[in-house]
C-alpha cells in the first residue's frame, strides 16, 4: 500500500510542478483590460497558442472598463504600480512567479513592476512597443478628443507642475531634453525607475536581474512613440531633438543603475524590430516571437 501511496504523491506533485506559468497583461494608452477587439484577443490568443491550461490575467485598475481605460491617462503611476503588485499578491492562480507582456506604455508599467514588486517574481517582460527611456511628444492620441485635448493642455502648462505631474500618467514618462534637471527633480515616476537621480538602485537592480528575459519590439515606423527609439532606451541628449544616444551610450549601459547591462551581458535582454506604425504586429508575429519563445 505505501508505494501506491507513495507513486500516487509523486505523480500529484509532478503535475502541481508541471502547471504553466501565468501570463500577465498591462494594456497600453486608450486601451482596457478587457476590449474584445484588441486585450480581449490577444488573451485569447495566449490561451490557444501558449501551455495548455495557461492562465492569463488582463490587469484592470478600477472597478470598469471605463474607469480603466481613464486610468490610463488620469491616475498616479507609483499607486498603479503599488496596486498590480497588490492584484498579483491576492491572485491565488499566480504562485510565485509569471511572464507579462504589455502594450506601449503598459511595457513601460510592467518594467517599473518588475523592479518595485519583490512578490510574485516576474520570468520575463516584453515590452511591445513600451517607451522605456520616455517621450517628448503626443502626435497621436488613441481616445476622445475631450481626453486627448485635455491631456495637450496639461502637457503644455507643464509637464513638471506638480499637479499635472501627480494627475497625468503621461507627464509621469515625460522627459523633455530641454529641461533635464527639471525631469531629474520634479518628475515622479520615469526618473525614479531609470535612477535619473537617486534611487532604490539595489533593489530596482536585484529585482530585475530576477528575470529569464527582457524583451523590447521598437516599432521602426512609429509615429506614436517619440522618439521611437525610446522603445529600446535609446533618447535625445540633453537640449537636443535631432540626434538620439544609443542605450549602450547612456548612463543605463555605463553605470548599469537597474541593471540592464548585467541583463544583456547574461543573454537576458532581447531586442526585436517590427517593421510598421505603433502596435502593428501580426498575430503570426505574436505567436511565433513572443508566445513560442518566452511563454513556452
Amino acid at each position: 500500500m505505501l508505494p501506491v501511496i507513495f507513486a500516487l504523491v509523486c505523480y500529484v506533485s509532478s503535475n502541481v510542478i508541471a502547471a504553466p506559468t501565468p501570463v500577465v497583461i498591462w494594456h497600453g494608452l486608450g486601451d482596457s483590460c478587457c476590449n474584445p477587439l484588441s486585450m480581449g484577443r490577444i488573451k485569447k490568443i495566449i490561451e490557444q497558442n501558449g501551455p495548455e491550461g495557461v492562465y492569463v490575467k488582463s490587469l484592470m485598475f478600477g472597478s470598469n472598463i471605463v474607469t480603466d481605460t481613464e486610468k490610463g491617462f488620469f491616475a498616479n503611476m507609483n499607486d498603479l504600480v503599488d496596486e498590480a503588485c497588490d492584484q498579483l499578491k491576492k491572485d491565488p492562480r499566480i504562485k510565485g512567479s509569471y511572464h507579462s507582456v504589455g502594450f506601449s506604455q503598459g511595457g513601460l508599467f510592467l518594467r517599473a513592476l518588475a523592479q518595485r514588486c519583490d512578490y510574485p517574481v516576474p520570468k520575463s517582460v516584453v515590452s511591445i512597443g513600451g517607451p522605456q527611456h520616455g517621450v517628448f511628444g503626443l502626435p497621436h492620441c488613441p481616445a476622445s478628443a475631450g481626453i486627448c485635448n485635455t491631456v495637450r493642455r496639461l502637457l503644455n502648462l507643464g509637464a513638471y507642475v506638480g499637479f499635472v505631474q501627480n494627475t497625468l500618467v503621461q507627464a509621469q514618462y515625460w522627459d523633455d531634453p530641454y529641461l533635464r534637471d527639471d525631469f531629474k527633480n520634479k518628475n515622479i515616476f520615469l526618473a525614479d525607475i531609470n535612477c535619473a537621480r537617486g534611487c532604490n538602485q539595489t533593489k530596482y537592480k536585484q529585482n530585475l536581474s530576477r528575470l529569464e528575459s527582457l524583451v523590447l519590439v521598437k516599432f521602426l515606423k512609429d509615429t506614436m512613440v517619440v522618439p521611437k527609439d525610446s522603445e529600446w532606451f535609446g533618447y535625445y541628449p540633453d537640449n537636443n531633438t535631432t540626434a538620439i544616444v544609443d542605450w549602450t551610450d547612456s548612463y543605463l549601459y555605463k553605470e548599469d543603475p537597474i541593471g540592464l547591462r548585467s541583463l544583456d551581458e547574461e543573454g537576458k535582454l532581447h531586442f526585436l524590430t517590427v517593421d510598421a506604425d505603433h502596435l502593428r504586429i501580426t498575430t503570426e508575429f505574436f505567436i511565433d516571437e513572443i508566445i513560442k519563445k518566452y511563454f513556452n
